[in-house]
């Protein structure tokens, strides 16, 4: 494990590696979505803040998402020592940039859907930033095998988990899992006539169901039933994007006439040109 990138590096550099592939990620999520934005002539100056709105959101929940996790409301931390010091999460953070892009929306006034625009960005992001947890956090539960990360003793008793043990690497596993997605997104999916949002919908619904599985080698708490805090939310959540991704796809099938004055309708007169952007 790195705490650093000096550590990391062999230099001596005390910038936090966590922290550091987390801003590289975001960055490389800005980029994607540049390109696509410009890809699909969204140029309208209020993206901008729509852009914010989601990083704002996913920032504000990835601290606090996890913040009422006890059912006794004294078991819980305070806001601040929750803020400094809580748990991240990244499904927390998922969920605020959510919110946070439809609150932008509603306040600026931006009625064109941005999910085709978010979700290469968010999976190349995810990957980059994924980095950063598998270079410094508990990996996993043993494999079992050979196979695995070890960990010495010190690094073991830092992260409270079995020193010279073969554990998941279950970081890794997520990072395949978002660099496959950004390559389905970005080489063939965004490339489809599909109707507006598909893609994000799509990605979330096999991210959940994805980190659902991978869960049980992660090595969270175990909380009910042999589920974990996350697999409890995901199995709530999960269904219902599964309802919407189901809905899709029959639209997909058997499309419905179009409606002239609906903005997310790709075929409208309104949507088909963004504000902005000229024909």
């Amino acid at each position: 494990m790195f705490a650093t990138v000096g550590d990391l590096l062999g230099i001596r550099l005390g910038l936090p590696t966590h922290e550091a592939f987390v801003a590289v990620g975001v960055l490389a999520a800005a980029a994607v979505f540049v390109l696509e934005a410009r890809r699909r002539g969204h140029t309208d100056e209020r993206l901008f803040w729509v852009v914010v709105g989601a990083l704002v959101g996913g920032g504000v929940m990835m601290r606090m998402g996890t913040w009422l996790q006890h059912v006794q409301p004294s078991d819980n931390a305070g806001l601040a020592e929750q803020w400094l010091h809580g748990n991240r999460s990244i499904l927390g953070g998922l969920v605020g940039a959510w919110l946070g892009v439809h609150v932008a929306k509603r306040l600026v006034g931006y009625r064109w859907r941005t999910g085709d625009l978010f979700a290469p960005a968010v999976a190349l992001g995810m990957a980059v930033g994924r980095v950063g947890c598998l270079l410094t956090e508990y990996p996993g539960t043993p494999t079992g095998t050979s196979f695995g990360i070890r960990l010495d003793a010190a690094t073991a008793e830092r992260l409270g988990a079995p020193a010279a043990v073969p554990l998941h690497p279950s970081f890794a596993y997520e990072i395949a899992f978002h660099l496959a997605a950004f390559l389905a997104l970005w080489f063939w999916l965004r490339h489809l006539d599909l109707r507006p949002g598909t893609t994000f919908v799509l990605y979330v619904a096999a991210y959940g169901v994805f980190r659902f599985l991978v869960e049980f080698v992660r090595g969270n708490e175990v909380v009910w039933h042999g589920l974990t805090r996350p697999q409890l939310f995901l199995a709530v959540s999960v269904p219902v994007v599964l309802v919407r991704v189901v809905v899709l796809l029959r639209r997909e099938r058997h499309p419905e006439p179009a409606d002239p004055t609906d903005p997310a309708d790709p075929t409208s007169s309104d949507a088909s040109v963004p504000q902005g952007v000229s024909a």
